[in-house]
């Protein structure tokens, strides 16, 4: 940008220093004047700018494609002393202060070419030149303004796509950041579950080892009880077995005593002379099996 309007300068500064094209050509001695590529004296037109002279488009079309090859869009048509604007497409008219009043007046050239080869018009009017100048120094300034607006858009329009971009990238990496914290604090809320199921499972397995200690020692106190009570009812059935024996013998004995005293003297002397041998006895039904009883001699 700021090398064109260096050269915007230059050449604005090389255009006052001369005299337009248009006034030269219109200085220069009467020739029959003809199209620089096809050499048609028809339709003719000469680019303002630098006073190429070329047919219009209902000939050859090369004044247009002047146009299009330098984009000088400002062509006069030598018969009617109109300018074309090629770039709005329609004719141009200037604006020129006039002598008079001083305000701005419209100007439209339609003179024609006296014997002398000068242009009528501007040598009748003194402030021709300055309009021709100021025309063409206008074109220029809108064309540099619309290059300038034009490049400024460009310029917009990359800085905002650059914001654009600059704001999608923080509103990922905003999104990203919440999205981390998020599954940090999910990670750190699963990482004390598992710390407190851990501390949980520990405190299980002490107590599991606990249970485990107290049941092998129940199971030997169980063992112990189970022997004693074994010792304490195979000793019982010993007693109950040596009062049962002793109950029988006694009962025999009891029953001899009876016996002896019902039967007559003389045999009762004989028999408390002699020795009793007891004899089998019937077990009671619910009496258990009895032991031979010993000898006894009565008194």
């Amino acid at each position: 940008m700021q090398v064109f309007s260096y050269q915007c300068k230059e050449y604005l500064l090389l255009m006052f220093e001369s005299i337009t094209q248009v006034c030269r050509y219109c200085q220069q001695q009467p020739e029959k004047s003809m199209c620089s590529v096809c050499g048609t004296s028809e339709n003719l037109w000469i680019c303002v700018i630098c006073g190429n002279v070329g047919c219009g488009r209902y000939k050859g079309g090369h004044a247009i494609e002047h146009w299009k090859e330098t984009e000088h869009c400002y062509s006069l048509e030598l018969e009617t002393q109109k300018v074309w604007d090629y770039a709005g497409d329609n004719y141009v008219h200037r604006l020129i202060q006039s002598k008079t009043d001083g305000k701005l007046v419209e100007y439209n050239c339609y003179g024609g070419h006296e014997a002398d080869g000068i242009c009528s018009i501007c040598s009748g009017d003194a402030g021709m030149d300055e309009a021709l100048l100021n025309s063409k120094v206008e074109a220029i300034v809108e064309e540099y303004n619309d290059l300038l607006t034009s490049q400024l858009d460009k310029q917009r329009n990359y800085y905002e796509s650059l914001l654009s971009e600059v704001k999608e990238e923080n509103e990922k990496e905003i999104s990203a950041a919440t999205s981390k914290s998020v599954s940090m604090m999910k990670l750190q809320k699963l990482q004390a579950k598992l710390d407190k199921c851990l501390e949980e499972k520990s405190f299980l397995d002490d107590i599991n080892t606990n249970l485990v200690k107290n049941q092998e020692m129940w199971k030997e106190r169980v063992r112990k009880v189970q022997e004693r009570e074994q010792a304490a009812l195979k000793l019982k059935d010993e007693k109950i077995e040596k009062l049962e024996a002793e109950l029988r013998d006694l009962i025999a004995h009891i029953e001899c005593q009876n016996a002896v005293a019902a039967v007559p003297g003389s045999i009762s002397s004989d028999i408390q002379g002699g020795t009793i041998l007891p004899g089998p006895s019937t077990p009671s039904p619910s009496s258990s099996p009895v032991r031979p009883t010993k000898d006894r001699k009565r008194n």
